[in-house]
């Protein structure tokens, strides 16, 4: 090696490791932080993020920009954020489908591995799921639903908002586990999933607390169980999964903040500490309440752990169901 060269090296070395002190000191972020969404505006997703946003900007003093592009299972979001410049000035926010099982699902080029393309920073919210049924169908429990699934030729339908979402997913893995079988029918997102569930096209659905808990209340729709592993306090009398017979499941869609990877660690260990501080806020957690989540941060190092067994958990249900999408 030439000695310029060394010199070189160097003098990139010092002025590389020269960047972390300030970093940790407190000069990131000096201008907008972006976190990208795989989904439009409404939904919890959504939802979680405005409330992080919000103190995120308390804390840094600097505008976080909630920039909602939805398409392609979440992918098209996800994949801008791991091809951006990893300076510490665009996240990516998502959910079960698209961090863990879109790229596995959906049949398109370039997609990305979260292993490989990210860097997780922290765990934001937790939302249990509810089987709810029409009114009009005479599915009053668990095993009634089952009943029905297990009959060759039965018509019962479940309305999905996706190939791929945690939604889709708990329904193939109660089908596997009960030997119950239906028909799936997909919907370009919850909304017209659930006008349909109204309407009485579709029997059933999972669908998020926040979602169902007002028709519910309403008898427009009947919960027959809840994914959480306790009965939930706005559904007292309705049992958990595994309750109605299916041991140690319990499964709930979650958000969390990842950086592309390449992001500097002290960005990034800043970012999970600021998240952790403020999801452990009481007045934090009472707006999470009001969407039917819990508010829970985590370390790099937990989240990581998560996405780890959540990966090892789900891929076997897509594989043995052969999900995919276009």
């Amino acid at each position: 090696m030439k000695i310029s060269t060394i010199a070189s090296f160097a003098v990139a070395t010092c002025a590389a490791l020269a960047v972390l002190p300030a970093i940790a000191q407190g000069q990131w972020p000096d201008k907008p932080v972006k976190l990208v969404l795989p989904y439009p505006p409404g939904g919890n997703v959504d939802g979680a993020a405005r409330i992080i946003t919000e103190q995120l900007q308390a804390v840094f003093k600097q505008p976080f920009i909630v920039d909602n592009r939805p398409g392609a299972g979440g992918m098209i979001a996800a994949e801008q954020v791991a091809k951006s410049t990893p300076d510490g000035y665009t996240f990516f926010m998502g959910a079960n489908g698209p961090i863990l099982f879109s790229p596995t699902i959906f049949k398109r080029t370039g997609a990305y591995d979260w292993k490989k393309d990210f860097l997780p920073v922290s765990s934001v919210s937790f939302t249990p799921l509810v089987l709810q049924v029409h009114p009009s169908t005479p599915y009053k429990t668990v095993a009634d639903l089952i009943a029905e699934g297990k009959k060759a030729g039965n018509a019962l339908t479940m309305a999905s908002p996706g190939a791929g979402t945690q939604n889709h997913l708990v329904s193939e893995y109660l089908q596997r586990e009960s030997g119950a079988h239906w028909t799936t029918a997909h919907y370009k997102g919850n909304a017209p999933a659930t006008t349909d569930l109204l309407g009485g096209q579709v029997q059933f659905n999972f669908d998020q607390i926040s979602v169902a808990g007002p028709f519910i209340q309403q008898g427009r729709t009947r919960a027959l169980a809840v994914t959480s592993p306790k009965r939930l306090p706005q559904l007292p009398d309705v049992p958990t999964l595994q309750e109605a017979g299916f041991k140690d499941f319990s499964t709930e869609t979650f958000t969390g903040v990842l950086a592309p990877r390449g992001t500097p660690p002290a960005i990034v260990a800043r970012l999970s500490e600021a998240l952790q501080k403020i999801l452990a806020d009481k007045a934090v957690q009472a707006k999470f309440d009001t969407l039917g989540s819990e508010a829970r941060g985590s370390t790099p190092e937990q989240f990581t752990q998560f996405l780890t067994k959540e990966d090892a958990r789900w891929m076997p249900v897509i594989k043995q169901a052969n999900i995919s999408a276009e």
